[in-house]
Formats: C-alpha cells, sequence, structure tokens
C-alpha cells in the first residue's frame, strides 16, 4: 500500500455563511493530496502533462462525517491498495487537526495518453508497483 498525508490551513473562503466548509472544498482536498504524492514520486502533473498524460476522474464517492472549520488543518491522505490497470483506485481521507475524520471517499480515475483512453503507463507503474 502507497501513503501520503499532506496539511495545510482551512482557508476563511472555503467555509459557507454557517462557517462550516462547503462540502464541494473535500474534493479539492483530495485532489491535492493526489497531486502532492504524485509530485513526491518526481513525476508531478505538470510532467504527466508534458508526456500528455491526465487522469480524469471517473467515479468519486465521499462520506462526510464531522466538519471543518475556518483556523483548522486540514490533514488530507491518498492512499493506493492495488497495481492500476486502466484505472486507478485512490482511497482518501480529510482529517482536522485533532485527528478527527471529517471525509473519506474513493476517487477512481481513468488514463487518457494524448487524448486517448488508456492502460496505465509504464512510466506510472514503474513508480506505484515497487511501493505497494
Amino acid at each position: 500500500m502507497i501513503h501520503f498525508e499532506t496539511s495545510f490551513p482551512v482557508r476563511y473562503y472555503e467555509a459557507d455563511p454557517m462557517g462550516i466548509v462547503h462540502h464541494s472544498n473535500y474534493l479539492r482536498y483530495f485532489e491535492c493530496a493526489r497531486d502532492e504524492m504524485i509530485a513526491a514520486w518526481g513525476y508531478g502533473i505538470d510532467k504527466c502533462q508534458e508526456d500528455g498524460l491526465v487522469f480524469p476522474v471517473v467515479n468519486i464517492e465521499i462520506k462526510f462525517k464531522h466538519a471543518l472549520h475556518p483556523g483548522d488543518t486540514v490533514v488530507a491522505s491518498a492512499e493506493i491498495r492495488e497495481v492500476p490497470q486502466a484505472k486507478l483506485v485512490v482511497h482518501q481521507k480529510v482529517c482536522n487537526q485533532n485527528g478527527d475524520l471529517c471525509a473519506e471517499g474513493i476517487v477512481t480515475l481513468g488514463f487518457l495518453v494524448n487524448g486517448r483512453i488508456s492502460r496505465c503507463p509504464e512510466k506510472l507503474l514503474t513508480l506505484i508497483e515497487p511501493n505497494l
């Protein structure tokens, strides 16, 4: 299993008029963890795009558990539990600075190489497989 975690502050503008983080921001938090995980491997999104590789979201499931508020710290994680074939399944969580689970979900990504549907490119497999 590959596990990656990052943290950053909740920004005031992410909150709704009730003072809680709007649910749409959790998708962004998930994406931050995924993007930073790939960048940590030395193959950031910019390099992927240079190679013609993009990861379209195919499916997202999210369960909300606990609210985040301005002033909280987001702790976002991403886990890859299996070798990707035609899709990459990422298990994700968002917690606050106290470790309270705020949201968890599963994001399924596809692969497009130069605009065409593809299996997981070999370059990405060589980064994932040794770490599982």
